[in-house]
């Protein structure tokens, strides 16, 4: 057993051990290694709130995601944390210089008390927005309230308690009914009941806290700046009304038990921690002088409240002589003391400060810190911001301290959640076990932890411990997962080395043959086990190796075959050079990215078959995946390498209808080299619109030029519209190429009138023919002799262009014409207009006495007017009204000038001498009083304000000027 497990590591670094009675038997190494499995985040994190306050925040309280707080001396702000973007605003309405001086909000979220600091409190309900004074508790500074968490509800608070700055505790219940005008106040009842002493007489009750045990049993705790006092008694029956009072009346004649310590910070605080809302508190925490009193809460204990007691005393810098803490408030496994400038997190199991939380200057310092038992969440304020924590996952690393004291079922139930941790756990409690000699227990831990398999199958095998290590295997293989390949790959790894070395050592050996056969049996068995194929099939890879290193081809061949791992069937066919083989299992199971791996190697030595076979498969195969293939084939040069490519390229086009641009200028590429013939056509079916044409056109001119296929590339400059480069090329191979891209620009007359003149210039000087210049001249309308004249030598005679030039000047003579007639026409058409204006001038109109103004529909003869053809008829003053709005601001500045000017203008003189002399002053000082009027018509009375331009431009103006708006809508109501 020894020499195996030696061989194995030697080879593998694994351990191996064959058991008798089994043809082979592995065990697995688990291969894991306890690491992070996901990433830490801060138990406490802190958010500052998206929220800057108008005044100063002076106090706040969160329970039942409801936050208040107290902003100034006269604002209080409720906001819904489930509806944060709803905020709602409520006025105190106090009149005097009274301050907030704290805030208590119920358990349900709905009862809200603000104690002011002139000795009154005040009574906000959730469901309402008036602010109720609480007459019967005036005169009481409130410091702590002790919401009843049993009978109160939204509607009612049921029996509360209520601590003062003078030591009093009261009892009282509000409710949030109003009543009506005469109804009920909402403080039903506010009686007192306790008074609490230290040793210079009453002292402020601090904190008060009511709780109701299981078993119907009432505890209150209350503190005060040095004492924590427990009253602990049970209701009478039917006495739910009459709520505390019993309980205290039983400490009339002795003091309540408590706890007293002697350093003082002027005031203490209690916090309370209840794993659930509405559940009993589980522990408690009380900041006092000495340090925080903590311990659990046990109801079921008769003389006392509190078990398990001990004081943290503060860490370093914390106290009464040094930074005071300012509150508390307590998690599961820590509490957190708030100082003015930062947070100090103590973990209550180790005392260790696990967290030191600074907050910036700028913030002010830190006035107060609640609790959410609802949500868990925790809430700081400065007078300028509010922060929120938030608790993640606070019992990660309780698990250390249970397993430090050897408590492994506490440890796992702190760390199910964590693999790492669970397996340390795990691990600790199975070397406990292993050495208290419980080997069964020790295995099963084992077979659950990550731990070494090697480590742990020889810890069992030099014990001794068959037994274990049978029960160790059997759950390590019972837990292993689809998604667990690690463990797959080791252990089905290790029984395949396994096989394949009892499989050698048997073969040679012919008194061995059946047990031979029989383990090549129970082999393939393995490999083929429908139960084992997810793990064989991960770890394939090593399976192959192993195989290969043993030099069993059968069996790689018949693993890869169960596997369906093609790829290195047909590797194996390809390197035995058996490629019709391993095309056809390629063929028979048609997986396209095996195509793309070996179609290289195969079209070198059966190019026919394997494009057959592409063919076959059609749009199954992405021809883009194969032109490397094709590209390495083609390279030769060879007719049949070419038409291979060729061939499978033109059912990709022709069949497939393939549009990708890189399969275009392949085909393109073979046309060019191999079988010019057909690129023309090619070119010519792809059509001429360059947006239609899949191939790169840019590369086809390029390729097509150093091919020199001319006619190919004066068609590719067509495509591109590269006329002038097109009639270049193609007077090079035919002139009567050249005419049809002469003809191609239809819209553009003056580059045919070019491209026309190119082929005459080439007819005329290359080739010296008279003849077919003068038939480029007929066969474009846009040349004309004069621009063909230039390109003839000077020997020529005028017999060659005496038809031509006729034509011309019968042209140019018909021209002539059509511009004399069309200026006889100009002249009749300038004449009707003069008639037109003349009779115009003549035009009148009458103005009735009953004609009223079309604005002001008064009569319109009691004011100077206008009077315009269409007949409408304005007032002077109305019209000049109705037009200034729709003048552009120059015109309306021209406009004031002009009555500015008239006003200041003197008045005609009566007389027809007098008249001129003032006409003449008027001359020469300015524009005379008549002249400003015309301006002033030419402006004002141009057109009809009804039917002239203006309205057609006002017709996206509102009938309610947007400035006079809102006074117009009040003149309606």
């Amino acid at each position: 057993m020894a020499s195996i497990l030696d061989e194995y590591e030697n080879s593998l670094s694994r351990s191996a051990v064959l058991q008798p009675g089994c043809p082979s038997v592995g065990i697995p190494h688990s291969g894991y290694v306890n690491a992070q499995l996901e990433k830490e985040v801060p138990i406490f994190t802190k958010q500052r709130i998206d929220f800057t306050p108008s005044e100063r925040i002076t106090s706040l309280v969160v329970s039942s995601n409801q936050l208040c707080m107290s902003l100034g001396k006269d604002t209080l702000l409720r906001i819904d944390l489930g509806k944060a973007s709803e905020p709602n605003h409520v006025e105190l309405g106090r009149k005097d210089d009274a301050k907030v001086h704290k805030m208590f909000l119920d358990h349900t979220g709905s009862h809200l008390l603000i104690a002011l600091s002139s000795t009154e409190v005040l009574y906000v309900n959730r469901n309402g927005q008036k602010v109720r004074p609480l007459a019967r508790w005036k005169g009481q500074l409130v410091e702590s309230v002790g919401w009843n968490k049993a009978l109160g509800t939204e509607s009612s608070t049921g029996p509360i308690l209520v601590g003062t700055a003078q030591g009093h505790i009261f009892e009282a219940e509000l409710s949030a009914s109003e009543g009506g005008l005469f109804g009920p106040a909402p403080d039903l009842y506010f009686r007192p009941l306790y008074v609490l002493n230290e040793e210079g007489g009453p002292a402020p009750v601090c904190s008060l806290e009511a709780e109701r045990g299981p078993d119907g049993r009432s505890f209150v705790i209350a503190t005060t700046r040095q004492r924590l006092f427990q009253f602990i008694g049970r209701a009478a029956e039917g006495a739910e009304a009459q709520g505390f009072s019993g309980l205290f009346a039983a400490y009339t004649d002795h003091p309540p038990p408590f706890r007293e310590f002697p350093s003082n910070l002027g005031y203490s605080e209690l916090a309370f921690y209840t794993p659930k809302l509405r559940s009993a508190p589980r522990a408690f925490a009380w900041m006092m002088g000495d340090g925080v009193l903590y311990g659990a809460l046990d109801c079921g204990r008769p003389d006392s409240l509190l078990s398990e007691e001990r004081v943290w005393e503060y860490p370093e810098g914390v106290g009464p002589g040094a930074s005071p803490p300012l509150a508390i408030v307590l998690t599961q496994f820590h509490f957190l003391l708030l100082l003015a400038d930062r947070v100090e997190a103590v973990c209550t199991l180790t005392g260790q400060v696990v967290l030191r939380d600074h907050f910036l200057e700028k913030f002010g310092p830190l006035k107060h810190m609640v609790k959410d038992s609802s949500t868990g969440q925790l809430w700081a304020y400065t007078e300028r911001a509010v922060f929120r924590y938030h608790v993640q996952r606070e019992a990660r690393d309780v698990w250390r301290t249970y397993l430090d004291m050897n408590r492994f079922d506490l440890a796992k139930e702190y760390c199910r959640e964590r693999p790492d941790c669970l397996d340390t756990v795990l691990a600790r409690e199975a070397d406990f076990c292993f050495r208290q000699r419980r080997y069964l227990e020790s295995a099963r831990c084992y077979a659950l932890t990550q731990s070494y398999f090697e480590e742990i199958a020889l810890k069992f095998l030099e014990a001794r411990q068959e037994e274990a290590l049978a029960e160790f295997l059997q759950r390590k293989l019972a837990s292993l997962k689809a998604a667990e390949r690690t463990q797959a790959t080791l252990l089905t790894t290790w029984l395949t080395e396994l096989y394949l070395s009892r499989l050698g050592a048997l073969q040679g050996d012919p008194e061995a043959l059946t047990l031979y056969r029989e383990t090549k049996e129970c082999f393939r068995t393995f490999l083929s086990s429908p139960r084992h194929k997810e793990w064989l099939f991960a770890s394939r890879a090593s399976i192959h190796e192993l195989l290969a290193s043993h030099g069993d081809t059968e069996h790689m061949v018949y693993f890869a075959v169960i596997m369906q791992d093609y790829e290195r069937v047909v590797a194996y066919h390809c390197q035995h050079e058996a490629y019709e083989e391993a095309l056809a299992v390629l063929a028979r199971h048609r997986d396209p990215q095996l195509f793309y791996k070996f179609s290289p190697i195969l079209i070198r030595h059966i190019p026919r078959q394997l494009v057959d076979a592409w063919i076959e498969l059609g749009s199954r195969l992405d021809a883009r995946q194969l032109i490397p293939a094709l590209v390495n084939y083609s390279q030769g040069g060879e007719v049949q390498q070419v038409s291979q490519a060729i061939r499978y390229m033109e059912f990709c086009v022709n069949v497939l209808g393939e549009t990708e641009q890189a399969i275009h200028n392949y085909l393109l590429s073979l046309y060019a080299r191999g079988r010019p013939d057909s690129l023309l056509a090619y070119l010519e079916q792809a059509g001429a619109s360059p947006h239609r044409v899949h191939y790169d056109l840019k590369y086809a001119l390029r390729l097509c030029a150093e091919h020199g296929h001319h006619r190919a590339c004066v068609h590719v400059y067509k495509v591109l519209e590269l006329y002038e480069e097109a009639v270049d090329l193609a007077l090079q191979v035919d002139v009567d190429l050249a005419k049809q891209c002469a003809d191609l620009p239809e819209e553009d007359e003056e580059l045919r009138k070019k491209l026309w003149l190119k082929i005459a210039r080439h007819v005329v000087q290359e080739e010296e023919d008279v003849q077919t210049a003068m038939a480029c001249l007929a066969s474009c309308p846009l040349l004309k002799i004069e621009d063909v004249l230039p390109f003839f030598p000077d020997f020529v005679t005028i017999d060659h262009f005496k038809e031509a030039i006729c034509s011309s000047l019968k042209a140019y003579n018909h021209h002539i014409q059509e511009l004399q007639r069309e200026m006889e026409e100009a002249t009749a058409s300038a004449q009707r207009i003069r008639r037109d204006l003349q009779e115009l001038r003549g035009r009148y109109g009458t103005v009735e006495p009953q004609d009223k103004c079309a604005t002001c529909d008064f009569p319109l003869l009691n004011r100077p007017f206008y009077l315009f053809l269409c007949g409408h008829m304005f007032h002077a003053d109305c019209l000049l009204q109705a037009v200034r709005p729709g003048l552009p601001a120059y015109k309306q500045a021209r406009l004031e000038e002009l009555q500015r000017k008239l006003g200041a203008a003197p008045p005609p003189a009566k007389g027809s001498a007098r008249a001129k002399e003032a006409e003449g002053g008027a001359t020469t000082a300015g524009p005379s009083r008549e002249q400003l009027k015309a301006d002033l018509d030419e402006l004002v009375a141009a057109e009809c304000v009804y039917c002239g331009e203006l309205m057609i431009r006002s017709i996206d103006r509102p009938f309610i000027d947007p400035q006079r708006y809102e006074e117009e809508q009040l003149s309606w109501l």
